[in-house]
C-alpha cells in the first residue's frame, strides 16, 4: 500500500503516531477485565463533553455506517413512518436504507449544492407526522454543512425521534446534541477523531431508549444490549480495546487543545483552503460559501481535466484527496481538512501541488 506525504482524503484521515501507538499495546480480553469497563466509562464521559450531551453514548466495534444501520433497526418498529431530510448522497441514502428495511419513507429533498431549508423541513414534519426524522449534518460528498436549528424540537413536538448523522462534523464544528434535541446522534472514529475506521459512536436519548426497548431488535448492530454498559460489566461481543484506548488519547488531545480552539482551527483551515482554490481559478462546490463545511472542501474538477487524470497527476506529486459520488461523481473533488489533517501547512502544500499541475495544463 502506497503512502502519500500530503494526505487530504476526507476520511479515513491520517492517524497521528501517538494514537497509532495504542494499537501496539497488548491488552487482555475486554470481556473479562474490569479495566476495560473503566476505560469505556471514561471515554463515554469525554464524548458527552465533546458533543455537549447528557445522553448515554454507545461505542461499538465497527465502521461509522454501523451506527446508521444500528439506529434505524433498533429504534423503528415494522412499517414505521420515516421522513428523510436530504441534500446529498447520505441524506438520500438514509431514505433508501429505511426503505430497504420495509418502512414508509417520505423525503424532503434539496439539490446537492444546497443545504436543507429548516422552515420547509418543519412544515413537512408537521404535515407528515413521522416516527423518525433523519438528517445529515455534514454531507461529505458535497462539502456542505446543514443547519439543524429547530428540526429536532419540531420532531419532538410531532412525537418523532430525531436521528442525525454527524460522522464528518462531530468534534470539528460547534454542535450540541442536547441543544438540537437529537435523539440518535451518529459518529465514526475515522474523521475528526483521527482513528482508523474501527468504532461507531451513537448518542442515545431517553426517548430513543424507550423506542429501542419497545422494538426489541437483536443483532450485531443492535443498540439495546449497550444500555447498561459499562455498569453491568457485560458486553454483547469482544470489544476493540486498542481502538478504545486510541479514542481516549484522541479525546484527551482535543480537550487539551480546547473545544473552541479546535473549532477555530477547522474553520480557519477551511477558509484558507477555499481562498487558495479561488486564487487558482478553481470553482467551489457549493458556490454559496455559507453552505461549506469546516471539515471538508468540495470543488469542481477544473475544465480540461477528468477526475481520474487529475487524481493521477496529484498522486504523482504526493497529494491524495477524494473524488465524489452519485450525481457529483467525476464532477467534484474534495479536500478533507478534518482532525489530524486540519493543518494550514498541509493545505498550503496541497494548493501548491494543485497550482503546479494546473499551470502545466
Amino acid at each position: 500500500m502506497k503512502g502519500y506525504p500530503i494526505p487530504l482524503v476526507p476520511g479515513p484521515v491520517s492517524v497521528p503516531e501517538a494514537i497509532r501507538a495504542a494499537y501496539g499495546i497488548d491488552f487482555g480480553s475486554s470481556d473479562m477485565e474490569g479495566d476495560f469497563f473503566d476505560l469505556y466509562g471514561d471515554v463515554e464521559g469525554k464524548l458527552q463533553d465533546l458533543l455537549d450531551t447528557k445522553n448515554d453514548v454507545v461505542i461499538q466495534s465497527g465502521e461509522g455506517m454501523l451506527a446508521l444501520w444500528g439506529a434505524l433497526k433498533s429504534a423503528l418498529a415494522p412499517r414505521s413512518r420515516v421522513l428523510a431530510v436530504a441534500a446529498g448522497v447520505f441524506g438520500y441514502g438514509f431514505a433508501e436504507m429505511a426503505r430497504s428495511l420495509g418502512h414508509d419513507v417520505a423525503i424532503v429533498g434539496f439539490e446537492y449544492d444546497e443545504i436543507p431549508d429548516v422552515e420547509r423541513v418543519v412544515e413537512r414534519i408537521e404535515a407528515y407526522r413521522p416516527d423518525l426524522v433523519t438528517a445529515v449534518h455534514c454531507e461529505t460528498p458535497s462539502g456542505t454543512l446543514a443547519r439543524l436549528d429547530g428540526i429536532g424540537h419540531a420532531a419532538r413536538e410531532a412525537g418523532a425521534l430525531f436521528c442525525v448523522d454527524f460522522v464528518s462534523s462531530g468534534g470539528g464544528v460547534p454542535l450540541s446534541v442536547d441543544g438540537e434535541a437529537i435523539d440518535l446522534g451518529l459518529l465514526g472514529s475515522q474523521k475528526v477523531l483521527s482513528l482508523p475506521p474501527d468504532l461507531a459512536v451513537t448518542t442515545v436519548s431517553d426517548r430513543a431508549w424507550e423506542a429501542i426497548g419497545r422494538v426489541g431488535y437483536v443483532g450485531y448492530d443492535a443498540l439495546a444490549p449497550w444500555k447498561e454498559v459499562p455498569a453491568c460489566r457485560l458486553l454483547p461481543y469482544t470489544h476493540n480495546w486498542q481502538a478504545l484506548e486510541a479514542l481516549r488519547l484522541s479525546l484527551e488531545a482535543l480537550a487539551a487543545e480546547g473545544k473552541e480552539a479546535v473549532f477555530e482551527r477547522h474553520r480557519s483551515v477551511a477558509a484558507r483552503c477555499r481562498e487558495g482554490l479561488r486564487a487558482l481559478g478553481v470553482e467551489l462546490h457549493p458556490r454559496e460559501e455559507a453552505f461549506c463545511s469546516p471539515t471538508v472542501t468540495a470543488a469542481r474538477v477544473p475544465q480540461g481535466w477528468s477526475w481520474s487524470d487529475l487524481d493521477g497527476a496529484l498522486r504523482e506529486e504526493g497529494l491524495v484527496c477524494g473524488g465524489s459520488y452519485g450525481p457529483l461523481e467525476g464532477k467534484v473533488f474534495r479536500l478533507g481538512h478534518m482532525g489530524s489533517q486540519a493543518r494550514p501547512e498541509l493545505v498550503d502544500k496541497a494548493l501548491e501541488v494543485l497550482g503546479k499541475r494546473l499551470r502545466r495544463l
